[in-house]
């Protein structure tokens, strides 16, 4: 069963991916036009849990192995979406992402507070920009 995505025209609205034939981080998920951001995230539906992954990343743990351990999203391989185009992400979601700056696994740079939408509660980095 394909899980919701969150993000705006190609594949939230309620729709599950396959419905869309879309997958987030696919050559077919990056074909918006303009700029675009390779981005990561944890989603925790609580608050709670999005602070205690917080701590576990302000501890020095990899941004990766949290979002395996906390994110209840597409986090299976480490918290990574692929290129994301402006358009294709919620609101809050986007505006977070284009104004990060770009940053790596070694010295990540993360939303801080985790952004809210619909969907939960994001940490988001950046890992390039295009």
């Amino acid at each position: 069963r394909a899980r919701r995505g969150f993000w705006g025209r190609r594949g939230g609205l309620g729709m599950d991916w396959g419905q869309v034939g879309w997958v987030p981080g696919t050559a077919q998920g990056s074909a918006g036009v303009g700029p675009g951001c390779r981005v990561r995230h944890i989603l925790c539906e609580k608050h709670g849990k999005a602070m205690e992954a917080m701590e576990k990343l302000k501890s020095g743990l990899r941004f990766s192995e949290v979002a395996s351990q906390y994110s209840e999203d597409k986090a299976r391989q480490g918290g990574d979406l692929g290129w994301m185009t402006r358009g294709s992400m919620v609101g809050p979601f986007q505006e977070a992402a284009f104004a990060l700056p770009v940053s790596s696994m070694d010295k990540p740079v993360y939303t801080d507070p985790p952004v809210k939408t619909k969907f939960g509660y994001h940490i988001i980095m950046v890992e390039g920009r295009k």
